[in-house]
């Protein structure tokens, strides 16, 4: 179990992680009473990383876990991929980008399905992030799905939350008013070889610093040559030296998901689909009336 790991030896038995993430994902027997043994024995920041699709996420967490690794840490990665609707399973990631560290002894590496969570974060992520800081990891990357604004709950999760852009972003003060701009500890704008670049760039850093005394990061990469990426990693590193001040904000938001999941357990998604499929027969079906008989413990009380 993660929480019997010999930390002082750095050593994190992967076989024994993977198999209690395989627990907690499925609710298998015992998955509780281990969540609640937990032990946390060292500080283990939660990186998030996020953007819309296209930007080079996934190419820039693989440079990036070079990176960290090159400096004596131990990586683990949660890569959330969306759900299909129709089938419930994960579609296929980018998880080929990643395919070098997958032997790696100091990197671990877990696909996840977001589960039809809009903003591609499950309770199973707050879970399974937070076995792999009891393992004894230095750090945790969280890698989301592109889905643009909803993509906000990585705030709720995350200690430090990447927005990574590329020039084609379209028009910045747009972007900027949006939830997923807000989030932001740093941005990142990759691709920076393209044209464009410096503009796009220098105009975001204008607008993100209109605000006295708020000093956001921007970084300029490009992941595919891994330029700009080490100073990323510096910036990571220097994390542990910073003190949360969103520590409650960030609880909260954690355990109001973790609630709703268990006001939900009893909501099986296949089953609704069948029962939907056979009301759809009736007569005069209507959806919100479904929904009423459907679920009465959910209502408000």
């Amino acid at each position: 179990m993660p929480g019997d790991n010999n930390i002082s030896s750095n050593y994190i038995d992967f076989k024994s992680v993977a198999r209690t993430l395989t627990v907690v994902e499925n609710d298998l027997p015992g998955a509780d009473k281990l969540l609640k043994e937990l032990r946390f024995t060292k500080n283990t920041p939660i990186i998030g990383i996020t953007g819309p699709p296209g930007a080079g996420k996934s190419t820039l967490v693989n440079m990036l876990i070079e990176q960290l690794i090159s400096k004596g840490n131990k990586i683990a990665v949660l890569a959330i991929d969306p759900t299909s609707p129709f089938n419930f399973g994960s579609l296929l990631g980018d998880r080929i980008r990643m395919s070098k560290h997958f032997n790696s002894p100091n990197v671990f590496i877990r696909s996840l399905a977001t589960r039809g969570s809009l903003g591609g974060l499950s309770a199973k992520t707050i879970e399974m992030a937070d076995v792999l800081r009891a393992s004894g990891f230095d750090y945790v990357l969280i890698e989301t799905v592109g889905v643009g604004q909803s993509e906000i709950e990585i705030a709720g999760l995350a200690d430090v939350t990447f927005v990574v852009l590329v020039p084609e972003s379209g028009d910045e003060i747009q972007n900027i008013k949006s939830g997923l701009m807000e989030i932001a500890d740093a941005f990142i704008i990759n691709k920076a070889d393209r044209d464009d670049a410096d503009l796009f760039t220098n105009n975001l850093k204008k607008i993100i610093h209109q605000n006295p005394g708020e000093e956001i990061p921007v970084f300029k990469t490009v992941a595919t040559t891994g330029t700009g990426i080490n100073e990323i990693a510096d910036f990571i590193l220097s994390v542990k030296n910073i003190k949360n001040t969103r520590k409650e904000f960030l609880l909260t938001e954690k355990a109001y998901k973790l609630i709703q999941q268990k006001r939900m357990a009893g909501v099986d998604k296949k089953k609704l689909q069948q029962d939907i499929a056979k009301a759809l027969n009736d007569d005069g079906f209507n959806l919100y009336v479904f929904v009423e008989k459907y679920s009465p413990t959910l209502k408000e009380e």
